[in-house]
């Protein structure tokens, strides 16, 4: 009968542990095991190369690691409880989580609530036992850092893509604190722990590029999001190296080596489909949000301010002989100082999210002159979701806002004068700055440059409505 020689028996331990089988009495079991198995493939004539890959064929990739969960689950209650609580909280928050997107897409009642569960669980409940199921198995001092930071990263990411949806303050923090755990702590440790315990030499430069590439994606994934610059480009660059260069370069070694597709190479397509495909979605999504939702309703917001304006025009004129003149008259200039104070503000905000920081530009191209004043283009804007133009300018206590709010309040005040404080409280949501920017009982610190021209926009068309009304009490008096 073959006997293994020391040598082969050191190779096939060496092997076991490399899978990180913890249990010392359990890996004696198997290395004794896996030999007996070896010398019956090598009594049918086979060397002990070719027998031992027989035999590591036979049993798949995971098998050891199945064995080892499974002595684990029956010897170890602490294991058991964990391993137990990481099944329940995975798939009670999955479901959660797919459920509530349905109902978010019907708008059926009930999805906020349960998106805010399901979330809840994975990330302190699914995750945390994760961890601790994965520090049992592996007992890992090496990986410890790395389960920390996919924690750390995978919390965080879920914590504030609910915050995103839900439309709560801190969500970009968090997802913030997920991309750069992710980039600077676990992408890099990863790789580290690759380069070190290598299954295949000739894949390190696939995993090097991978990783780069993948943070590449990320990264523009994140300034998606965020509606930062160079978002698309970034995108387009990561996934253009994960398909076209990392996934085909890493097939090709893969079945270089083995003979068969394993469960690990489904699961890494699996997994780059379901990444990429949502992210490229969501990063569509946003793009249509441009130019199907803000620019075409700031545009026609734009068209209604022109005809509104036009139509106050038309009307002083037409009274420009009679009685009311003076008064019509003196309504319409003030109207036309406070739109031109808004006016003013517009292009402030323009020329800061145009220019350097502390440089606004002086003239940027997308302002436009026109015979009903300066006119956006908003197409043109570099930066559309640019948070720090209307935090100089519309945020509750800077200058410019407090002169916005002096201006509509002494502009009610004359309304009140002329037509009594009854008749301008049917107008007051119409002229009062706090129906259209943020107030700071609403606790939010940033306003993007598109949503705060919106406002901007529908604050001037509101003051319009206001004169149109008032100037017809003039003639009906």
């Amino acid at each position: 009968m073959p006997e293994l020689s020391l040598e082969n028996i050191d190779q096939i331990s060496r092997d076991i542990r490399r899978q990180e089988i913890t249990f010392s009495h359990l890996l004696e079991d198997l290395v004794d095991h896996i030999c007996c198995d070896v010398e019956y493939e090598m009594q049918q004539g086979l060397n002990f190369m070719d027998a031992y890959r027989r035999v590591r064929q036979k049993m798949g990739s995971r098998r050891l690691k199945e064995i080892q969960e499974e002595t684990l689950y029956a010897v170890d209650n602490k294991y058991r409880k964990m391993k137990n609580t990481m099944k329940i909280s995975g798939i009670a928050g999955a479901v959660m989580l797919g459920f509530s997107a349905m109902l978010k897409i019907m708008h059926l009642p009930g999805a906020g609530p349960l998106l805010t569960l399901g979330a809840l669980i994975l990330a302190l409940l699914f995750m945390p036992s994760a961890l601790t199921v994965l520090w049992k198995e592996t007992h890992s001092g090496k990986r410890l850092f790395l389960f920390i930071t996919a924690f750390l990263a995978g919390a965080s990411y879920i914590l504030g893509m609910l915050f995103k949806v839900q439309h709560w303050p801190g969500a970009g923090l968090m997802i913030s604190l997920s991309v750069v755990t992710g980039l600077i702590l676990f992408l890099p440790s990863l790789l580290l722990m690759k380069i070190r315990n290598p299954e295949n030499p000739a894949k390190l430069p696939v995993y090097v590029i991978g990783v780069l590439a993948l943070g590449i994606y990320v990264a523009g994934f994140w300034l998606k999001i965020m509606h930062w610059p160079l978002a698309g480009s970034m995108m387009t660059i990561g996934s253009a190296l994960i398909f076209l260069l990392v996934f085909p370069w890493y097939a090709w070694l893969t079945w270089k080596e083995e003979s068969h597709i394993t469960v690990k190479f489904i699961f890494i397509v699996v997994a780059s489909l379901l990444f990429i495909i949502p992210a490229a979605l969501v990063g569509l999504n946003i793009e249509r949000s441009y130019e199907e939702g803000f620019f075409i309703q700031q545009e026609q917001q734009a068209d209604l301010f022109d005809f509104r304006l036009k139509s106050n025009e038309s009307f002083v004129e037409l009274y420009r002989d009679s009685s009311q003149y003076q008064g019509i008259e003196e309504l319409h200039s003030k109207t036309t100082g406070l739109i031109n104070l808004i006016d003013g503000m517009e292009t402030n905000m323009v020329q800061i999210a145009e220019g350097k920081p502390d440089l606004p530009v002086p003239d940027p191209e997308q302002i436009i002159k026109t015979e009903y004043g300066p006119r956006i283009n908003y197409r043109l804007l570099s930066r559309p979701f640019h948070p720090g133009p209307a935090k100089v300018v519309l945020i509750p206590g800077s200058g410019s806002r407090q002169e916005l709010d002096a201006a509509l309040t002494e502009y009610k005040e004359y309304l009140s004068d002329q037509h009594g404080a009854g008749q301008v409280a049917d107008f007051e949501s119409l002229l009062s700055s706090s129906t259209y920017l943020p107030v700071e009982s609403q606790g939010r610190g940033e306003l993007a440059l598109m949503p705060a021209l919106h406002a901007m926009i529908l604050l001037k068309n509101g003051v319009l409505t206001a004169e149109a009304a008032f100037l017809r009490m003039f003639t009906s008096n």
